[in-house]
């Protein structure tokens, strides 16, 4: 992944797709994978860093810790925060979709089974 295909933003952050809370922090990148064909579909992915489902994950967790100890970017610590952000990238953008647990929550879903109260998360067990 370079830098020059990674779209960064601080601005208009969606919300968190696991838990609703406010993202701090958004990345879109260029993504591929491949289709039920066995062909590439090139697409764009978008990450978010989130107080809450972000954290136990080490590159996410230095920056929280800037987040939370800065509150804002400036020109001190710029640098860091760049830093940050690149470790973090590496990270996110090199997990994939599991695609054992897709199939089977699709499944249950198929058959009515899927249960719309159950938690959400990457410790939850339910991805939606």
């Amino acid at each position: 992944m370079s830098e020059e295909e990674t779209v960064p933003s601080l601005a208009d952050t969606p919300t968190c797709g696991q838990c609703g809370g406010p993202a701090l922090f958004k990345a879109e990148f260029p993504h591929t994978w491949k289709n039920t064909m066995d062909q590439d579909v090139v697409g764009i992915r978008a990450v978010v860093l989130c107080r809450e489902c972000s954290r136990r994950e080490p590159s996410a967790d230095a920056l929280l810790a800037l987040f939370t100890a800065n509150g804002q970017l400036s020109e001190e610590n710029l640098t860091v925060f760049t830093d940050l952000v690149t470790a973090w990238l590496e990270v996110v953008c090199s997990k994939s979709v599991d695609m054992e647990r897709l199939d089977a929550e699709h499944g249950a879903w198929r058959r009515g089974e899927l249960n719309e109260d159950l938690p959400v998360g990457p410790d939850k067990g339910t991805v939606r």
